[in-house]
């Protein structure tokens, strides 16, 4: 049992940058950390922009404006908006998703800058 942990951590640790590149491994990792918050950014967006439009389309079918249309165009534009709305919660859903990754990510970055500087520094203790 103790020899497989040891070699898991091993396989763990292998996976790290050398305690020397901890400055370029924290440039990576935040603009890693940027480029993910930019296309969160525009997700978020273009989902709120589809719930509003079928909303939108929606309040249209239902203000005063609504009855003036045939029962065949009231109903397609009801199913258009249920549908940008449908769309819409499916893509907050993976926005969403996509969110909690993202958070992750953050955390297991974070761990692993901390294990690299614990590292550098027990180095440090060494030589000393």
């Amino acid at each position: 049992m103790e020899q497989r942990n040891e070699s898991m951590r091993d396989r763990l640790l292998a996976h790290l940058p050398q305690p020397e590149n901890v400055a370029s491994f924290r440039e990576e990792t935040a603009s890693l950390l940027a480029k993910h918050e930019k296309a969160l950014f525009w997700e978020k967006w273009t989902t709120t922009a589809f719930g509003l439009l079928g909303v939108t389309v929606f309040l249209m079918t239902m203000s005063p404006w609504g009855p003036r249309l045939d029962t065949t165009r009231t109903v397609a534009f009801d199913v258009v908006a249920g549908i940008f709305f449908f769309m819409s919660q499916m893509w907050r859903l993976e926005y969403d998703l996509n969110r909690n990754q993202v958070n992750l990510l953050k955390e297991v970055k974070q761990v692993q800058l901390q294990v690299l500087e614990l590292q550098a520094s027990l180095k440090r203790d060494a030589k000393q």
